[in-house]
């Protein structure tokens, strides 16, 4: 099996794994605690306009912060905790949705409180070849993304009889093995100062929690559920 790690743009056409650590990814995998299903959108006025048409909540950012006339933010310690009538959840970022447009796989979503439910899911799914695809921030290399692709992949090799790791995979691996470094890497990230000063330290707490949680979300038909 190959398994390899890459930013932005999978180089799968098996199984991707879409990494955006804080905070998409965390937001998707514990809002399927209380969402039917979770769609994800490009522009803040296609959610609006999805909205109208079939309800739901409205859910996002752009540049860290909740988009004016949504009805929460991309905060994972928030939509865990939302209590709504709706099962729909429409979710606009500014990283993670935008990368799962571009993905020509199957995807799955992954981050450290599901890093060991998505490797094993991926693990029994994948026929040739698993990619880690890094979210990244506009293009650029993230930090947190990194070190929770490295928990991910550490957890697919323990689930795979045979596996060739290209040497991005390999690195993340070894740095994420000491947990309490990984956590001084994600508050230490360019990600997690800037949400800090936006008030969203108690995303970055519960996003740096690893393997709490069982659901892995899966990309089919625009519309993510869970797996």
């Amino acid at each position: 099996m190959k398994v390899t790690l890459s930013l932005e743009t999978t180089m799968s056409e098996d199984i991707s794994i879409m990494v955006d650590a804080l905070r998409a990814s965390t937001t998707i995998t514990l809002a399927l605690n209380n969402f039917e299903k979770i769609i994800p959108c490009f522009t803040s006025q296609e959610a609006f306009e999805l909205k109208n048409k079939n309800g739901g909540v409205l859910a996002g950012e752009r540049g860290g912060e909740k988009i004016e006339g949504f009805d929460i933010g991309n905060s994972p310690t928030i939509v865990e905790n939302y209590k709504s009538d709706e099962k729909i959840l429409i979710l606009t970022t500014s990283n993670g949705t935008r990368i799962l447009e571009k993905m020509n796989s199957t995807v799955l979503v992954g981050c450290l409180v599901n890093a060991r439910a998505v490797a094993i899911k991926s693990a029994n799914l994948a026929e040739s070849h698993i990619d880690v695809v890094m979210a990244g921030v506009k293009g650029e290399f993230a930090l947190e993304d990194f070190l929770a692709s490295g928990e991910i992949l550490y957890w697919i090799c323990q689930n795979l009889s045979e596996y060739e790791l290209n040497d991005l995979a390999k690195a993340a691996i070894i740095a994420s093995r000491d947990y309490n470094k990984l956590k001084n890497g994600f508050y230490n990230s360019k990600s997690a100062k800037r949400l800090t000063k936006l008030n969203y330290k108690k995303d970055i707490d519960l996003c740096c929690k690893k393997n709490i949680s069982e659901n892995v979300a899966i990309y089919r038909n625009n519309e993510l559920k869970l797996i």
